[in-house]
């Protein structure tokens, strides 16, 4: 799963330097968890997590994010925002960016502030 979980990365990675953003780190992992992409947006800093379903069984690929989720990659984009202090005084936002479906017909929906730090 690790293999697919990889290519809508890049896909989404992919997607959205299309729209404007600039990648600053893949992959990026703390002891909380590990942050898929970090972007920048204008003067924003993006954490972005990208998520794939194939069946919607569990629901959908977003409702995957859970509350639990939401607050690892919180205490993980701190630790970013703390390794890189020339982006600590920048606005962040949470963006989830989500695939359902076969992967060959799967469609990018992204969310963008999907869930706040405060």
């Amino acid at each position: 799963m690790r293999a697919a979980g990889d290519a809508f990365e890049q896909r989404a990675c992919v997607e959205l330097e299309a729209v404007g953003l600039r990648l600053l780190a893949r992959n990026y992992t703390t002891r909380h968890g590990e942050l898929d992409l970090v972007m920048y947006h204008g003067e924003t800093v993006v954490f972005v997590e990208v998520r794939y379903r194939k069946h919607a069984g569990y629901g959908n690929a977003a409702a995957s994010v859970t509350a639990t989720k939401q607050t690892r990659l919180i205490l993980a984009a701190q630790h970013w925002l703390a390794a890189h202090p020339r982006y600590a005084r920048s606005p962040c936002r949470f963006d989830v960016v989500s695939y359902d479906g076969p992967a060959a017909q799967a469609q990018m929906h992204w969310l963008r502030a999907a869930f706040d730090a405060g």
